[in-house]
């Protein structure tokens, strides 16, 4: 099965729970690690956002760039007013709205995209 979704390249994600962190292997050509930290979102959602960061990482090297693609294409999606803020360190306290919160690691980078306003 991991086989045919490698070569059909879609992407499988399994879930390993480790403490309170969400762990995600991931088949695909990105092969990125992927560790959700926290979120307050639906799992498809959460893995658009996942899918969106991975594509913005392999556009684009610039942390500013990749939050700015993330961010866009959320607001197309999902309607406007999301966050996103991505770097390797930072520190953040705020408010989102319900079910629109998602806190992950895409290897050494952290991704923060959450909904206000």
């Amino acid at each position: 099965m991991a086989e045919d979704l490698k070569r059909n390249g879609a992407l499988a994600l399994s879930l390993k729970q480790s403490s309170d962190d969400r762990k995600l292997s991931l088949a695909a050509s990105a092969s990125k690690r992927v560790i959700i930290k926290s979120a307050d979102m639906k799992d498809d959602m959460q893995k658009e956002a996942i899918d969106i960061a991975i594509a913005a990482s392999e556009n684009h090297s610039v942390e500013k760039n990749i939050a700015e693609y993330i961010k866009k294409e959320f607001d197309k999606k999902h309607g406007p007013t999301w966050h996103c803020i991505v770097g390797r360190n930072f520190g953040s306290y705020v408010t989102h709205e319900t079910n629109h919160f998602v806190y992950f690691y895409l290897d050494q980078k952290a991704v923060l995209l959450f909904k206000s306003g």
